[in-house]
């Protein structure tokens, strides 16, 4: 698939560049920000440089999140069969997965970046669902998702393959497409 950027008027998503290390270090070595999605901080800005070499750009359906005003990546986008978590998915179904560093929470960039993947996943691909989650005590990716038009599956699963997953239950959504 071509891996194209995707835009809007304040973002852009794009693919991840070895250049992007030292932002992706500044902000996901917040123990704030990987917790929320279940990955550990980041250590190093080689660790951050390793991760973009390989998670994010083995993945072909993962973005950079980039700020238009800066320039600068501040988080990430994607979908795909990347989780090892336990959530109920269908058949070929993919997880769409996603983060923003703390300093734009809440100003409406996941509920962004979530509809320009969406979009191009209707566009581009024959997938027919999407399957996502959220920890339950972070409602505000909860929020985005429904925003995009995920619907709670009703089900409840806790994943210890998670970073700080233990005990900590994940509310499943799924969007049809």
């Amino acid at each position: 698939m071509n891996m194209s950027d995707l835009e809007n008027e304040r973002i852009i998503l794009r693919p991840w560049r070895d250049s992007d290390a030292g932002s992706l270090f500044k902000w996901a070595s917040d123990p704030d920000v990987g917790s929320r999605a279940g990955w550990p901080p980041h250590q190093s800005v080689e660790e951050s440089l390793e991760i973009i070499r390989t998670v994010f750009n083995d993945a072909t359906n993962t973005w950079a999140i980039e700020l238009k005003e800066t320039g600068e990546a501040i988080g990430a986008m994607g979908y795909g069969p990347s989780c090892d978590c336990d959530l109920p998915a269908r058949d070929s179904e993919p997880l769409a997965g996603y983060w923003v560093a703390k300093p734009y929470w809440n100003q409406g960039i996941c509920t962004e970046a979530l509809k320009l993947m969406i979009g191009h996943i209707r566009s581009m691909t024959g997938i027919k669902s999407l399957i996502s989650g959220h920890f339950i005590d972070n409602p505000a990716s909860g929020r985005v998702m429904e925003k995009c038009g995920f619907v709670p599956t009703g089900e409840i699963v806790t994943d210890e393959s998670q970073y700080q997953g233990k005990d900590r239950p994940i509310r499943v959504l799924r969007l049809e497409l």
